[in-house]
């Protein structure tokens, strides 16, 4: 792991921090490798029952480190891309402990986690509409899958804020919790699923997983193809240059 993505191993347990707090932990190209390399190992290693993923410092997770794409050559694929596959295919239970923001990815991966509790201070946003972007990770189908049609629309159109109560009532996390407890109680719960046999966590998982794969595949094809049309749309542009200038932007522009 690098400095930006730590490993530890507790009873059966991995944990796994994304350690960039003064960042909010904004994932960058590293990041994404090292996220998509820890899976992997975590699926093929069976002293690792059970994966935590939780975030250093105040905040989980503030989506892609939207600098990281300017160290991308011209037509090649983010590293996202992989990294999003080794979560979605990971084949054990994958916890999640969440505080203060979760945005873009910070978020959507949080849908594909089979267990969420966050803190009192989460505040969740998925921002695609603001930046003239589309959803991403598959979320478009399994945010409507874990919440209804409905709530998903409106979380996806409006780009609004949702606090930690809301979270809770969506049915987007399991609990919430003071952020100090938030920790020990995910760590808990963890250990808890983590004693049981590997194999029979893999083949629960593949029960609860298995009908939604095509659809996933068939989402995250079509986020791809809304996103190649969008990136560097001129409303993208606005997007990004009005939140580089600290301003709103004004779309009747583009």
């Amino acid at each position: 792991m690098s400095e930006h993505l730590l490993s530890e191993d507790r009873d059966g347990v991995r944990v796994l921090t994304l350690n960039r707090p003064e960042k909010k932990n904004a994932i960058n190209n590293p990041m994404w490798v090292g996220l998509r390399e820890a899976f992997r190992a975590a699926a093929d290693d069976d002293t690792v029952r059970c994966v935590l993923l939780v975030g250093a410092g105040e905040h989980f997770c503030s989506g892609v480190d939207l600098a990281s794409f300017g160290d991308m050559a011209p037509g090649e694929e983010h590293p996202f891309e992989s990294a999003a596959r080794a979560v979605v295919e990971f084949d054990k239970p994958l916890v999640a402990a969440v505080q203060g923001v979760a945005v873009g990815g910070g978020a959507t991966v949080l849908f594909h986690s089979d267990i969420v509790y966050a803190g009192e201070s989460l505040r969740l946003r998925l921002p695609f509409a603001s930046l003239g972007l589309v959803p991403e990770w598959g979320s478009s189908y399994m945010l409507q899958a874990n919440i209804g049609a409905q709530r998903a629309a409106e979380l996806f159109y409006t780009a609004q804020w949702v606090e930690a109560d809301k979270a809770l009532h969506y049915g987007i996390v399991a609990a919430v919790v003071p952020d100090s407890d938030l920790f020990e109680l995910a760590l808990a719960k963890a250990r808890e699923i983590a004693q049981w046999p590997v194999n029979s966590l893999r083949e629960i998982k593949r029960s609860l997983r298995l009908h939604h794969l095509p659809a996933i595949d068939t989402a995250i094809k079509a986020e791809q193809a809304g996103m190649m049309r969008q990136a560097g749309s001129p409303e993208n542009i606005e997007a990004v240059t009005a939140f580089m200038e600290r301003r709103a932007p004004d779309f009747s522009r583009c």
